[in-house]
């Protein structure tokens, strides 16, 4: 039985497949790009009904494709976002096979390459580049129980407010996702109880910029300064109705009840960390950062950008900061959903190679990983902050490609 041979096999044809597909056809390396479901699949099955793109149209693009119905500073919906990258594919003509889900891959036995078993059959590839992203496996805390009869799922499991069980819900989680969700569900008239903890927040848009412009010419997508945001922390920000800051003396001048970090639960009752006030000023801190840097930056280069007095204001404090709830009764507060909008983490079993730290975490640089011929991309800061959304991954997955193309000179290679 013959084995099907090719240079380079990706796995994935997300936004991080599909940039690598177009610079491998850009170096002339034979490659093939595997779905295990359809293009974009993650924007479809893994977010919430009225989910918009982070950025607006004119930045969360690859270069060579503009929306063609939407304005610059619109945030695409999902379901565009995923009509974009399949439009991508077919213009770039990418060699994509949806439907086949790897299940294996293992380096060959005394000749180079790797042996990829998938639900179609077997692959022999000289180099494996896994873009299967950084939306791999839900994760949250396993604190309450499911004998405690709430009902619980991951916030990539949440679609609308119609799925929710009647009573109110609490959403763990101050990131994009949480922030979104708490004030969706709000605004459908559900009593909401929003658990945060440590997070970054900067403003939406300033002086007339939105912030991925301010990211860009005030250098932190790269973040190359010493006073670089700290990893590991919640992304506050969001594209969710037109684009506004997340602010959580905001959403609880709403009506939702904001609260610590989610810690434990015993007897029906959740322990809240007493953290609360902590993480929000420590979040303000982060928000005026950027308005300083930007008015230097302004008053450095004499732009005529207007000045913007009213982002430099702060709600007052609401009730629930003032004295923050340090205990959530779930019984008494009517709570019967809990959303968990906590991450994601790796799952790269399927990877039986020796790319590996020894917390099962990729071990690479940029994307070259420690096993000759295996690649990452689109990982949470592979190269830096930018790696993880859209225009980042594609030029990720430049530099991977012309790594790829270099090695191919070194392996045709034949003294004369």
């Amino acid at each position: 039985m013959s084995v099907e041979q090719i240079d380079t096999l990706v796995i994935g044809a997300g936004q991080s497949g599909i940039a690598m597909s177009e610079h491998l056809s850009d170096m002339k390396v034979p490659h093939l790009v595997l779905e295990r479901k359809r293009v974009a699949e993650a924007w479809r099955s893994q977010r919430w009904d009225s989910l918009v793109a982070n950025g607006p149209a004119w930045h969360d693009r690859f270069p060579n494709l503009e929306f063609d119905d939407i304005g610059p500073d619109v945030f695409p919906p999902k379901e565009r976002m995923a009509k974009y990258f399949e439009d991508y594919a077919a213009m770039i003509e990418a060699p994509v096979r949806t439907g086949v889900e790897v299940k294996q891959v293992k380096r060959c036995e005394k000749r180079p390459g790797f042996t990829v078993t998938t639900s179609e059959g077997v692959i022999e590839a000289q180099r494996v580049v896994a873009a299967t992203g950084p939306f791999q496996v839900p994760d949250y805390p396993k604190i309450v129980p499911d004998a405690a009869g709430i009902q619980q799922f991951h916030s990539s499991a949440y679609k609308n407010p119609g799925q929710l069980a009647d009573g109110a819900v609490l959403v763990v989680g101050g990131g994009a996702s949480g922030s979104q969700i708490a004030e969706e569900l709000r605004a459908c008239g559900k009593t909401v109880y929003l658990s945060i903890g440590e997070h970054y927040r900067p403003p939406r848009a300033y002086r007339e910029r939105d912030y991925v412009w301010w990211l860009g010419v005030l250098g932190k997508w790269d973040e190359i300064k010493t006073n670089s945001k700290k990893k590991h922390v919640a992304f506050a920000v969001s594209g969710y109705d037109g684009g506004k800051t997340v602010d959580f003396r905001r959403l609880a001048h709403q009506g939702i009840t904001v609260l610590g970090l989610t810690k434990g639960y015993a007897n029906g009752v959740l322990e809240i960390e007493n953290d609360l006030a902590a993480n929000i000023k420590a979040g303000d801190e982060a928000y005026f950062d950027v308005l300083r840097e930007a008015d230097a930056y302004v008053t450095r280069n004499d732009l005529d950008l207007p000045e913007e007095p009213d982002a430099w204001k702060l709600l007052d404090d609401p009730a629930c900061v003032r004295s923050p709830i340090l205990q959530l009764d779930l019984a008494k507060t009517g709570i019967k959903t809990i959303i968990w909008a906590t991450g994601f983490k790796f799952d790269f079993s399927w990877l039986q190679v020796d790319a590996f730290d020894a917390n099962g975490a990729p071990f690479h640089k940029r994307g070259i990983s420690a096993e000759t011929g295996i690649y990452f991309l689109g990982l949470p800061e592979l190269t830096n902050r930018a790696s993880s959304f859209i225009y980042g991954c594609w030029h990720d997955a430049k530099y991977i490609a012309d790594h790829i193309a270099l090695q191919r000179v070194y392996v045709a290679y034949e003294k004369r």
